[in-house]
């Protein structure tokens, strides 16, 4: 039953940051609650199960709430990537959908069927995902607008890719913000925005630039990858970051690497001199893997940034 939505590798760099949080205050959103957890559940975890061309889907845990941003595995393979960080997919309370490349919602169907998923997703996109098939529950999400689930408040925005309607996600919790924006060719003043203030961040660093010219793709993918529709570099990717520094940034999660135009000796040197020139701590760094689960992310409720030491 289709719906409208409620509005309402591995780590290489260590974090001296200490526990901060976007918003001054306590605060929660009310809504519908979440079946994966009960009580008040004070921590947050985030791991890419999946990142690159062949398939990418991304955990989030917060305030008791479970999410699965996209699904471009299998159903089957998206379970057992699951149950190696002790979950599974029954677990899930919800999948969000940024858009319909295969590599994205490759297993959606099959997964919000079998395990009884709700599913968020903008119509368009919806539409445009061959064989999607029956899915009870369907909830059509616009850009630019906000729902409520459990103690989240999630808000979508849109991004720049060739695809019908591409959308990132940020994610407020009493754990603080996470923001979502990967398969962006360019990072728009929107993009930007709608990030700042996170504490967890996953963002996408698709290939060098050299590399790509470089390597085996014909002219016309070349193109369209380093295309304001296509996908960000390693440097437009280090631009980004400089721009969304703050002391509560915690951790980076560089998502979308390619095997073929990238490196991640390359990300490494892109992101360092980033945070070398910074005056700001250095958040933890993760490398999204094709193959296998990410390290995650995992820390409790940060303390609220007091207005003496936030200058306010």
């Amino acid at each position: 039953m289709k719906r409208s939505a409620p509005f309402g590798l591995s780590l290489f760099l260590p974090s001296f940051c200490p526990f901060f949080l976007a918003l001054t205050g306590d605060f929660r959103y009310k809504g519908s609650a979440c079946g994966g957890l009960k009580g008040t559940v004070d921590f947050v975890r985030v791991c890419l199960l999946a990142s690159g061309s062949r398939g990418n889907a991304t955990l989030i845990e917060a305030d008791g709430c479970r999410l699965l941003i996209d699904a471009g595995l299998s159903a089957r393979e998206i379970d057992r990537r699951l149950r190696e960080i002790d979950l599974s997919a029954d677990d899930l309370d919800a999948l969000l959908i940024t858009h319909e490349h295969h590599d994205h919602v490759n297993g959606i169907g099959p997964l919000a069927r079998r395990h009884q998923i709700p599913v968020y997703i903008a119509p368009q996109t919806a539409a445009a995902i061959p064989r999607l098939g029956k899915i009870a529950d369907l909830y059509h999400i616009t850009a630019g607008e906000s729902f409520v689930l459990g103690g989240l408040e999630i808000a979508s925005f849109s991004t720049t890719h060739d695809a019908v309607d591409p959308v990132g996600f940020v994610i407020d919790s009493s754990e603080g913000r996470i923001g979502y924006a990967t398969d962006l060719g360019y990072a728009t003043r929107l993009v930007t925005d709608r990030l700042e203030g996170s504490r967890v961040l996953v963002v996408e660093a698709n290939h060098d630039e050299q590399m790509l010219l470089d390597g085996p793709y014909p002219w016309s993918l070349k193109q369209r990858i380093q295309s304001r529709h296509g996908h960000l570099s390693n440097r437009a990717t280090a631009s980004l970051l400089q721009q969304l520094l703050w002391d509560g940034l915690e951790a980076v999660f560089l998502a979308h690497m390619s095997d073929e135009n990238n490196d991640p000796q390359l990300v490494r040197q892109e992101i360092e001199q980033v945070l070398t020139g910074s005056q700001i701590c250095q958040p933890q760094i993760y490398l999204g893997q094709q193959a296998k689960v990410s390290h995650c992310f995992f820390a409790t409720r940060p303390e609220p940034v007091s207005k003496e030491l936030s200058g306010q």
